[in-house]
């Protein structure tokens, strides 16, 4: 039995963090406990399972969307993480609240594993729906085909692990089908690779495939995770027709060039990521795109973005190349 009871407030964690390649500035959590209906949970930001309890206690945020607008319109800058979702979110409502104050904040989100029925028609057309593709990749499919029928942009998070998802053929086979249910993208997790991981790693795979344990625990013990897997996913999506990263959210009040020129630095620091100083200052310009508070797409337009930006002139041009993919941007790369 779970006993869900009402928090004493909002569970805000400000805290930069990676959704595969995507900054988040914030995580927003409408349901907080061990407690839950499925047996494991592969969380996208610390990328590992957690064991859930079948009975237990889960404290539930509150259902009036101004409570979160208050706690998300502080600084820092960036995106919002929200979720994952509960079933007593039909009766709760918190989710839903938080996805709304998120919006009115003026915040992009992103939206782990959303009941998507219960969304507001209202819900800004940049936010994106995220769904872990593990333990069950069927049921996560399932949810993101009804969150694509409602014309909610979405894709799929795909954990790499060896023996599970990490064959050409799984890859191609769960990306065929997320594409098929509408996915815009999947992208890669890289779980972590410690002792204790892998051990909740075999106790999901068991939960969900038991026919399979006894193989997985042989090779989960004896391999190492490798760029391989990766590869293969970005082939996939390739052949598909979608992304291997996921959609950049946007808020509602943020400038469509500083939108896009922090997309495209972030995408150049996750295809750099084995270069981490590089792949650093990228984010980091990310970061200041972020918090500029003005519009790039001004700042671009009258050539003075080089006398205020922090990270030097090759890091400029890289910034007004991204902001260049907003209408109406003209950069001054060449006169640089």
């Amino acid at each position: 039995m779970i006993l869900y009871r009402q928090a004493g407030g909002t569970a805000v964690r400000f805290a930069e963090q990676q959704l595969s390649g995507r900054r988040i500035a914030v995580r927003a959590q409408p349901y907080v406990g061990d407690a839950g209906a499925t047996r494991f949970l592969f969380d996208p930001i610390e990328k590992n399972f957690s064991a859930r309890a079948l009975s237990g206690t889960v404290a539930v945020g509150p259902f009036d969307p101004e409570s979160w607008r208050s706690a998300l319109a502080t600084h820092p800058a960036g995106a919002v993480l929200i979720g994952p979702s509960d079933p007593e979110e039909r009766i709760r409502g918190s989710y839903r609240a938080a996805v709304e104050g998120a919006a009115s904040a003026g915040r992009g989100a992103y939206l782990w594993d959303p009941e998507p029925g219960l969304l507001s028609e209202d819900l800004p057309r940049t936010f994106v729906a995220v769904f872990v593709l593990l333990p069950s990749p069927g049921t996560a499919t399932a949810r993101l085909l009804a969150a694509s029928r409602r014309g909610i942009l979405a894709g799929g998070l795909l954990p790499l692990i060896p023996g599970w998802t990490d064959s050409a053929t799984s890859i191609e086979t769960i990306v065929a089908d997320a594409a098929a249910a509408g996915a815009a993208f999947v992208a890669p997790l890289s779980p972590v690779w410690d002792g204790p991981a892998r051990r909740l790693m075999v106790e999901a795979r068991a939960d969900a495939e038991p026919a399979a344990a006894d193989a997985f625990f042989e090779r989960i013990h004896h391999e190492t995770l490798c760029d391989e897997s990766a590869f293969h996913l970005s082939e996939a999506c390739r052949r598909a027709g979608i992304l291997d990263m996921p959609v950049r959210a946007r808020g509602v009040s943020e400038p469509l060039a500083n939108s896009a020129a922090a997309a495209h630095l972030e995408e150049k620091a996750f295809a750099e990521k084995n270069n981490e100083h590089r792949a650093a200052r990228l984010l980091a310009a990310a970061r200041w795109v972020d918090e500029l508070g003005r519009d790039l797409g001004v700042i671009v337009r009258e050539g003075n973005l080089g006398k205020i930006f922090p990270f030097g002139p090759e890091l400029a041009r890289e910034t007004e190349i991204g902001s260049s993919a907003a209408k109406g941007v003209e950069t001054h790369v060449d006169a640089q």
